[in-house]
């Protein structure tokens, strides 16, 4: 069964094929004689009851360069032309990402939406965690110093990073003593308008942060993520490196607690990250880390991502 599919996405000229999850989707989709179209979440529109999107038919070509080519620009209708659509830009989650999703949900009754837009809009990484206050460090979210000064006290050493960001942008460590909290503080309040989020430093993240790949509400496999020496940051993006590893006890545990929620909101593609048993962030707009899985021997989350869209669609 050939299906038609659409994937809201960055530019695919701009991506990194040997680490993007994204172009491994296409590449798979494309293996399976799926018929594939891009187009960027400035190109979708609403017009008098239809939602749509100026999009280019695209072929990946892995180990080419370039790596990508494209039939010319064409209105398509999401829910009459494309039998699935793929919500795959990157955050940051903000007013943009949540009218995008907004648009998507009035095409769910006839087009398959993954991750579902509807669950995307009301899971933010670091929101949907709370649901869960004994898999996830102690965790605070305000916009008052005060609290945060309590916090510390009670704590010690904590991290501070935005609500909505990603990729370890505007993560800090504040040391017990660290006299720049209330100017990290103050400066987080000046940049966005939303509360930040402190959380109990975390000192197993030298060992690593794994990413776990769950699709469909069951885990698939895990990388585990080491920062650099002496950070604290092990996000890819930022410099640190991924190993093979295997999924705890602890681990799967958080999995089996999480994963009918996630299944039961139509969020089929997510990456969870834990921090020494410890659940940190549940990542369901664009989670990656399936190439680096795959490339360390483990299994290819995208390949079963897409047997189950096949037989939702079906």
């Amino acid at each position: 069964m050939s299906l038609r599919i659409a994937v809201q996405m960055d530019p695919l000229e701009s991506v990194n094929p040997a680490g993007d999850s994204t172009f491994m989707m296409i590449e798979e989709a494309q293996r399976r004689g799926h018929r594939v179209w891009v187009y960027g979440v400035g190109d979708l529109f609403y017009d008098s009851g239809f939602v749509k999107a100026e999009a280019r038919g695209a072929r990946v070509l892995p180990g080419q360069k370039p790596h990508a080519e494209f039939d010319a620009p064409a209105i398509i209708d999401l829910r009459k032309d494309a039998d699935v659509v793929l919500m795959r830009q990157d955050p940051p989650f903000h007013m943009g990402y949540i009218t995008a999703a907004h648009l998507l949900e009035l095409v769910t009754d006839e087009t398959l939406v993954v991750n579902d837009p509807a669950g995307v809009r009301s899971a933010p990484e670091k929101v949907l965690t709370l649901k869960y206050p004994d898999l996830q460090p102690p965790t605070l979210i305000t916009r008052d110093i005060r609290r945060v000064q309590e916090f510390r006290a009670v704590h010690g050493d904590i991290v501070l990073k935005p609500l909505h960001g990603h990729g370890g942008a505007g993560v800090l460590k504040i040391g017990r003593d660290d006299g720049n909290l209330e100017a990290v503080v103050d400066l987080f309040n000046k940049m966005v308008p939303e509360p930040f989020i402190a959380q109990a430093f975390l000192p197993a993240v030298s060992e690593g942060d794994k990413r776990i790949l769950i699709v469909d509400g069951e885990p698939v496999g895990a990388i585990n993520r080491k920062p650099p020496s002496g950070a604290i940051r092990s996000n890819l993006v930022v410099g640190g490196t991924a190993e093979a590893t295997e999924l705890s006890a602890r681990e799967r545990e958080i999995c089996a607690r999480i994963g009918p929620e996630l299944k039961a909101r139509g969020l089929i593609f997510v990456g969870i990250d834990v921090i020494g048993g410890m659940m940190t962030e549940i990542n369901v707009t664009s989670p990656t880390g399936a190439r680096a899985l795959k490339r360390l021997g483990g299994v290819d989350a995208v390949a079963k991502m897409w047997d189950v869209v096949e037989a939702r669609v079906k």
